[in-house]
């Protein structure tokens, strides 16, 4: 999986009249599947998803963000965060943008998995079953450890 890079978007948002990282929340996606179902801590993600060297990588976070949350990311102004290596080897390209987005119902692309495990029976189920803003520090104990530092990446860019 050393070759496998996504990209995503990670919006933001300022909580009240303070523009500091004490009122920065993030707007992140839980893992759908029997896997994550029944998981909080570590268990959400930015938006995002795998391209492969012929794909224009923004294009693809757009892309995967519309496939993941059921509507298309806001139009306003992306910076690219950097690219970050998840614990599986994968590299995952973000974009950041500050946004006031409101999603009302989460409608995700779907994928097939046996389940229960050697069962024979296939189902599907949602790349992602909830979405939402959360606090800063919220988000650091939700997200998966892999994307931490794109929450570093993101204070660091609005500091300057």
């Amino acid at each position: 999986m050393a070759n496998v890079r996504s990209s995503g978007i990670l919006l933001y948002r300022f909580a009240g009249d303070k523009r500091g990282a004490d009122a920065l929340e993030v707007f992140i996606a839980h893992m759908g599947g029997p896997f994550w179902s029944r998981k909080d801590d570590h268990a959400w993600s930015i938006p995002k998803g795998e391209y492969d060297d012929t794909e224009d990588v923004f294009a693809v976070a757009h892309r995967e963000f519309l496939e993941e949350i059921g509507v298309s990311a806001p139009d306003t102004e992306y910076v690219r965060l950097g690219d970050f290596r998840q614990a599986s080897g994968k590299v995952v390209t973000v974009f950041a943008a500050e946004s006031d987005l409101e999603v009302d119902t989460v409608v995700s692309n779907t994928f097939p998995l046996e389940w229960p495990p050697r069962s024979g029976r296939m189902q599907e189920f949602p790349e992602v079953d909830d979405a939402r803003w959360v606090p800063l520090d919220a988000a650091r104990i939700k997200l998966v450890k892999g994307q931490l530092s794109a929450l570093d990446a993101l204070v660091r860019k609005i500091e300057e």
